[in-house]
């Protein structure tokens, strides 16, 4: 009775690093990868939520929508709206991070308290602001009625050239403990020394702050404003529980509009295309941040 040889097998240093990447490389493609070809196939057809059959027809849903002036006021609003909603936070966080970097008796509690806004659903915020904005019993229409500012009251949600002002205000809100939280880890890697032998030297506060703070931070505050661009980018639950993208599509971004094409109007492979022109626009700065990054 002969004894059967055991075959020892070993893999290779590729072999196993495949092995352990293909669990995260199946998840890609079925949760990223393959809805985003699925969606930039769509994109090229008439499909619709209504009708199970569908047509290609090639590039004439890119050239509805680049020649549609309500996609064009959409790109407008998804302009001013990331422009806005990454520039007032990133100021406000700034300065709140100044003040926080400074040691002082309840530094730490504030700190705390200003990172609790960040922790609030989104959804919540709006109703929030949508009470302190409200026309009939809103905090803001009753002290600038007892300052003598204003006689009746302001529909600041109902109008178009307020209401994307309320969007921002609440967006602002919501990411200031974003912006402070990293803006003060970034104040918090300066040197001292610097900062004393700039005062030594007979430099301002406004001189320490440009010729070393800044040059400083430059890399954190690169990626901060393009993470907070990519995120204002992507955003939804705002503007859409505040306003509904309206009044008259005043606040209507991409996320709204590609909700409006696919689950109001059931046009999924109009959506498909807003869609991939967002995707695209997120591509690009997510590109940046990479090289930023890395």
């Amino acid at each position: 009775m002969t004894k059967s040889k055991r075959r020892k097998v070993t893999l290779n240093d590729s072999t196993v690093g495949f092995v352990l990447v293909l669990p995260a490389l199946a998840i890609f493609v079925s949760i990223i990868l393959y809805p985003f070809i699925n969606s930039l196939f769509m994109s090229f057809t008439n499909k619709t939520l209504m009708n199970p059959d569908y047509e290609m027809v090639g590039f004439r849903n890119y050239q509805k929508v680049f020649t549609d002036p309500t996609f064009l006021r959409t790109l407008e609003n998804t302009g001013v709206f990331v422009f806005f909603s990454t520039l007032l936070p990133f100021v406000m966080g700034m300065i709140w991070a100044i003040v926080l970097n400074v040691k002082f008796h309840g530094s730490g509690f504030l700190r705390s308290v200003t990172l609790v806004d960040w922790i609030i659903p989104g959804a919540s915020i709006s109703f929030l602001w949508s009470f302190i904005f409200d026309v009939n019993h809103g905090l803001v229409n009753e002290i600038l009625k007892s300052l003598g500012l204003i006689s009746t009251s302001i529909n600041f949600l109902g109008q178009s050239g307020t209401a994307m002002m309320v969007v921002v205000i609440a967006r602002t809100w919501q990411m200031l403990p974003w912006y402070m939280a990293f803006l003060t880890g970034g104040l918090q890697g300066i040197e001292f020394d610097q900062i004393e032998a700039a005062r030594i030297d007979g430099a301002n506060n406004l001189q320490v702050f440009r010729r070393i703070v800044l040059p400083g931070m430059k890399s954190i505050i690169v990626i901060v404003l393009v993470l907070g661009i990519i995120g204002n980018l992507q955003h939804f639950d705002i503007p859409k529980v505040l306003t509904a993208g309206g009044p008259a599509g005043a606040t209507t971004i991409f996320s709204i509009s590609v909700y409006r094409q696919a689950f109001e109007s059931y046009k999924v492979g109009m959506a498909a295309t807003i869609g991939t022109v967002w995707a695209i626009l997120l591509a690009a700065f997510s590109f940046l941040y990479s090289r930023k990054a890395s």
